[in-house]
């Protein structure tokens, strides 16, 4: 269950923004650059503090401004995946999936080394360094880390990015799959229509930043070309 409502201005952008969800699905937050929607989720991990408003996340309040509640980010337990990898450099595909979760009390931890490195197909890459891998590959290993810190939610922002057609392709699979075998919501950052029909359970379409229409993709997109017919004419 995803329950947020954040407002926060910033210069003179103002973002208020509203939006639930109770499945454990993906819920993409779509809209153009710069509609606010990486300062929405950044809100949801704890970097960016709102003025006001509330995250709860699987029952659990993140953030409340009435009752004075801000959960530090460390102890959010949200696995947040960027548009680029990021990985150690001087650490082995293996040592960076252990990273996070040696952060993490074993009686915490739900999700399985074993299990992750079967989901995400890298079990030939664990002994490599980073500079070695493609960009596909860093990313996987990087959705691989932020799981094996057995997240309560995963962010995603725009993971997709900077790969490639072929790259992204190779990618696309292990995402949906995730939500078929580990029970972890994802919030999906995304500004691609095909990411939004291959991906998302639920689409929270963010414009000018407000949560302007929210549902499956299919009713989001006939929204949009519906907003886009009347402003033609």
């Amino acid at each position: 269950m995803i329950d947020i409502h954040v407002e926060k201005k910033q210069g003179d952008f103002r973002i208020n923004a509203t939006f639930a969800s109770i499945e454990t699905g993906i819920t993409a937050l779509f809209g153009s650059s710069g509609a606010g929607k990486t300062s929405i989720i950044n809100m949801v991990a704890g970097l960016l503090r709102p003025d006001k408003g509330h995250i709860t996340i699987d029952g659990c309040c993140l953030f409340d401004s009435d009752k004075g509640i801000n959960v530090s980010p460390e102890k959010r337990r949200i696995g947040y995946i960027f548009q680029e990898g990021r990985l150690f450099p001087h650490l082995s595909v293996l040592s960076n999936l252990t990273y996070g979760m040696r952060l993490i009390p074993p009686s915490q931890r739900y999700v399985k080394l074993d299990q992750v490195v079967e989901l995400l197909g890298i079990e030939s890459l664990l002994c490599r360094r980073p500079a070695k891998l493609s960009g596909g590959e860093k990313q996987r290993v990087a959705i691989g880390r932020a799981l094996l810190t057995s997240p309560t939610i995963l962010l995603m922002d725009e993971p997709l990015a900077s790969l490639d057609a072929a790259r992204k392709a190779e990618v696309l699979p292990f995402i949906t799959a995730l939500t078929r075998n580990l029970l972890i919501p994802i919030l999906y950052v995304t500004h691609d229509l095909e990411e939004i029909m291959t991906l998302a359970d639920n689409v929270v379409l963010i414009e000018s930043g407000c949560a302007t229409v929210a549902g499956s993709p299919e009713e989001v997109i006939n929204r949009i070309k519906l907003q886009f017919h009347k402003a033609k004419f």
